[in-house]
């Protein structure tokens, strides 16, 4: 993955470094080889892809083994579902996990109904959130 290029918030090329970044750190966190969890994110107010797909993102991991792909369908839940704007996931792809105003974007987010977390997010593990770091340092 090729990390000096600045990639437009929400475009496929945005959903997929994403994805490349997400597989690349589990894969690089030991996963235990039983380790089995399934993420969805939904763009509430996203775009429709193609065939039932809208904007949004599946991420997996298989007996430890991580995959994404591109695209939920509306239904779609996993594990952890988590259910954002548009707006709110460009704001939260702007701020750096240690910038103060990052938490408290997330509490009114979430207060607002904006971003909607199904599931426990720490059951990924602690390989997760450098992650953001690297999609902010990645977004344009």
């Amino acid at each position: 993955m090729t990390t000096d290029l600045k990639i437009k918030h929400g475009t496929t090329a945005w959903f997929e470094m994403l994805g490349e970044a997400m597989c690349d750190a589990a894969a690089k966190a030991g996963l235990p080889s039983d380790f089995t969890i399934s993420v969805v994110e939904h763009f509430v107010d996203g775009a429709e892809l193609s065939d039932g797909l809208f904007e949004g993102f599946r991420f997996n991991i298989v007996n430890g083994k991580p995959s994404f792909e591109i695209g939920a369908r509306r239904e779609e839940r996993g594990d952890i579902t988590l259910d954002v704007t548009k707006a709110c996931s460009r704001e939260l792809n702007m701020l750096h996990t240690d910038d103060p105003r990052y938490q408290a974007a997330v509490g009114r987010l979430v207060g607002n109904g904006e971003m909607k977390v199904d599931g426990d997010v720490s059951r990924l593990g602690s390989w997760l959130g450098p992650v953001h770091d690297i999609v902010v340092d990645r977004t344009v």
